[in-house]
């Protein structure tokens, strides 16, 4: 059974987003989906000032597997990417919610109201089933 966190909101495309600040929000994608995908060898990222469309292409996640494109969650500004994923793409596959996590954008508003029109973590569950 794949990890779903609590207090995350979550896509039907297998992004999280979690707040983390009153305007900012961290994304990656979900336990589930990187089961799916399998070893992931490279992620491909916006780069810090992209401007990222809610339910649009943001990236890619290649896996020994096959090549998906990543979906933002929210809309915004990308102000930070994970670096370590360039040398430690595993990290996606070990620590989906931690030290996998892709990218954080600012976003205009307050992001707990933008994260809580994502499915909620009970939600996400029954996608699963």
């Amino acid at each position: 059974m794949s990890e779903i966190r609590q207090g995350l909101g979550y896509t039907e495309e297998h992004e999280w987003a979690a707040v983390t600040g009153e305007s900012s929000v961290r994304i990656g994608i979900t336990d589930h989906a990187q089961h799916q995908l399998g070893d992931i060898v490279f992620v491909e990222l916006p780069q810090a000032g992209d401007k990222v469309e809610a339910g649009q292409p943001l990236g890619t996640i290649e896996s020994v597997k096959t090549v998906s494109d990543l979906y933002a969650p929210v809309s915004g500004t990308v102000v930070k990417i994970n670096e370590q994923l360039g040398s430690s793409p595993e990290l996606v596959n070990t620590e989906p919610y931690d030290g996998g996590w892709m990218i954080e954008i600012e976003i205009d508003g307050s992001a707990s109201q933008k994260v809580s029109t994502l499915l909620d973590a009970a939600a996400y569950e029954k996608l699963m089933d």
